[in-house]
């Protein structure tokens, strides 16, 4: 049995693209709000635990976006948006099954995107990639 391999930046962020990609794509009649805030979420979890491991921190199984940010800390620079991202935390749990006790709006899945954007972009910038 060959040794586990060790977690890859590249392939962390090749996932969060996947997804703030399939966030952009998962509109359209039939689909529900909840499903690209769903992915936006992903796509920003992923890019954190991407810069975690380029500080040789190993990320957590958790999908708790403000949890992440904190295991950061504070001496990274990034922009406010980034720090904003922690109420996509919601969308991990939410909107994953039907019985949510808010709908998401129209709205609510344009600042996710927005904020899914921003940490994609810190992720890139802040890891070279």
């Amino acid at each position: 049995m060959p040794p586990p391999r060790p977690e890859s930046v590249t392939e962390w962020m090749s996932y969060a693209r996947s997804h703030l990609a399939a966030a952009r794509a998962a509109v359209g009649p039939g689909i529900l709000w909840e499903i690209p805030c769903f992915h936006a979420q992903q796509a920003a979890e992923k890019a954190i635990k991407a810069v975690l491991i380029s500080l040789a921190i190993k990320p957590p199984r958790i999908h708790d976006i403000g949890q992440l940010l904190d295991l950061v800390g504070p001496s990274l620079p990034r922009p406010t948006q980034v720090d904003q991202s922690r109420v996509l935390t919601q969308y991990a749990f939410v909107t994953r099954y039907p019985g949510g006790d808010v709908p998401v709006s129209k709205s609510d899945y344009r600042e996710a995107l927005r904020l899914a954007d921003a940490v994609v972009a810190w992720a890139e910038k802040t890891i070279g990639g």
